[in-house]
């Protein structure tokens, strides 16, 4: 009896890189489970497959973006009608970029990024806009000539940041105020290269530069935003000429 346990961890299965002895050896095979016919679609919404799409989205905004050469991004509302003189300025803003050779980077909706496109668009540019995947988002507006859509945020985020060397931000709601942050927080730790952060519309951005660097600087919870790289402006041409002076010296 005690030659058959030991015969029994002796015998030795291998899954990939792992090693199973005794009852530990399982009675299926991977290649088996991968052929066998699968009732239960609960695996795809399981975290495990959930990686492989994040990574999947990776890859194709990697592969999308990584020759479109050097890049700003235009963030602002979605919600801004075309009346609105702030549309006209990210549209003048779009076209200033694409005549110097820039590509315009935004989130694909409508509003302040539909303008920003649409210049970008009218002026023989690059147009981008990476989308994402909401209940309510009405599509990549008709002035990309490179979009994607995204399921995630995060991945998102990243292809933005990771391809622009520049950033213009209009007036906007959280989805604005959220990719501030994020760009803020990675060029005031150091965690990007330098990468202007251009505020458009003083009225607007004025309460929270107010806050940021009063309450938050003298509470010690932020350290000074560099002026060079953070700036509030009312003027299309200079913040077309910040967003751009690490990329046109």
């Amino acid at each position: 009896m005690a030659d058959e346990k030991d015969e029994a961890f002796e015998a030795t299965y291998h899954r990939g890189p792992v090693i199973l002895r005794g009852p530990m050896i399982p009675s299926d095979t991977s290649t088996g489970n991968l052929l066998a016919p699968e009732a239960d679609t609960d695996w795809l919404h399981m975290d495990p497959w959930r990686v492989l799409r994040i990574q999947a989205e990776f890859v194709d905004g990697f592969g999308a973006l990584a020759e479109l050469g050097p890049a700003v991004s235009v963030f602002g509302s979605a919600r801004t009608p075309r009346t609105d003189p702030m549309y006209r300025a990210a549209r003048h803003v779009g076209r200033k970029l694409a005549d110097a050779g820039v590509a315009v980077i935004t989130g694909g909706g409508p509003g302040i990024m539909e303008a920003a496109n649409c210049g970008a668009a009218k002026a023989g540019g690059k147009s981008v806009g990476l989308g994402i995947e909401l209940p309510h988002e009405q599509g990549i507006n008709k002035w990309v000539n490179l979009g994607m859509t995204f399921r995630y945020f995060f991945v998102r985020k990243t292809m933005f940041v990771k391809y622009s060397r520049g950033a213009i931000i209009f007036p906007g709601g959280f989805g604005t105020l959220d990719e501030a942050f994020e760009l803020l927080t990675l060029v005031q730790t150091h965690k990007v290269a330098r990468t202007p952060v251009v505020l458009f519309g003083t009225d607007y951005w004025r309460g929270l530069m107010g806050w940021l660097e009063g309450t938050v600087l003298e509470e010690g919870n932020i350290s000074p935003l560099d002026p060079e790289l953070v700036m509030v402006t009312d003027d299309e041409d200079e913040a077309v000429r910040v967003a751009l002076s690490e990329i046109v010296r």
